[in-house]
Order: C-alpha cells, then sequence, then structure tokens
C-alpha cells in the first residue's frame, strides 16, 4: 500500500519536511482511506500521524575544545598582534563605536549640529583616539560653548 501522498499531505499540513513525518504502523489503513487534508488533520488530532522532533547537532566536542583552549596563555600564541587582529579592523570597531556614540549624543542634544561635523571629521582623521576621548571632548565642546 503506497501511502506516501498521504506522508507528503501530512508533511504540508505539519509544515515540516517528508522524512519528519511518521505514521503508527498498526493504522496504515485508516492513514491509506484518507483522502483530504481535514482527514489528515482528523489523524493527526488522533495521534496516528504525527512530526518527529528536530534532532540538532551535539555541541559537546565543541565545548570541550573550548574548554581546552581557554587555558592557553601568551606562549601558545603564534603571529603578532596585528596578524591576530589586524589594526584596519581594530580602527573600524573603534570608529564605529564612536560615530554611532556621536550620534546618539546629537540625538539627545548634548551636541549641536557644526560641533557634530568637527567631531565626525576630527575621528574620521585620526584626531580623536578613542570613546573616552571624544566624551571628553564632547563634555569640553558641549552644545558649541
Amino acid at each position: 500500500m503506497n501511502i506516501s501522498n498521504k506522508k507528503a499531505m501530512a508533511a504540508k499540513v505539519l509544515n515540516v519536511g517528508v522524512n519528519r513525518v511518521r505514521i503508527d504502523p498498526k493504522s496504515i489503513e485508516r492513514v491509506s482511506d484518507a483522502i483530504t487534508r481535514d482527514d489528515i488533520r482528523a489523524l493527526i488530532r488522533e495521534g496516528t500521524i504525527w512530526a518527529e522532533p528536530i534532532k540538532g547537532q551535539s555541541r559537546g566536542r565543541t565545548r570541550i575544545r573550548k574548554a581546552s583552549k581557554r587555558g592557553r596563555g601568551s606562549g601558545s600564541r603564534k603571529g603578532s598582534i596585528g596578524a591576530r587582529s589586524p589594526r584596519k579592523a581594530l580602527w573600524v570597531k573603534k570608529v564605529r563605536a564612536m560615530r554611532s556614540h556621536l550620534k546618539k549624543a546629537r540625538e539627545k542634544g548634548d551636541v549641536t549640529g557644526d560641533v557634530f561635523d568637527r567631531l565626525y571629521l576630527q575621528i574620521k582623521g585620526g584626531q580623536i583616539k578613542s570613546l573616552r576621548h571624544l566624551k571628553e571632548q564632547i563634555s569640553s565642546l558641549g552644545r558649541g560653548r
């Protein structure tokens, strides 16, 4: 008895893949008699047809590997700091943080438009080195005082 069509219909109703649909082997006769989607829904409610849960992927080995790496000190590192995290990536991260802080300060009203423009260009040019430096500049310049 071919019930692949019923299985496909059940997969659509359950919104899962065909391989996850399970049918009770004792009730195959009743499943083969089902014609419409409503019949399939009734069988799902009864528990004759169901969807297997997603298996997932074990992270146990990954956790063990990560734990073994956690205790490693500077002696196990190979390559300069620039090789492990490029200077440009650090610069981009820093600049993005400063720009977003500056935009929030403008929205709050801590900085006026002309001060914002000046500080934005200073960030771009590297005159403002860090977020702390930016905060100092904002507090000193403020609303264009």
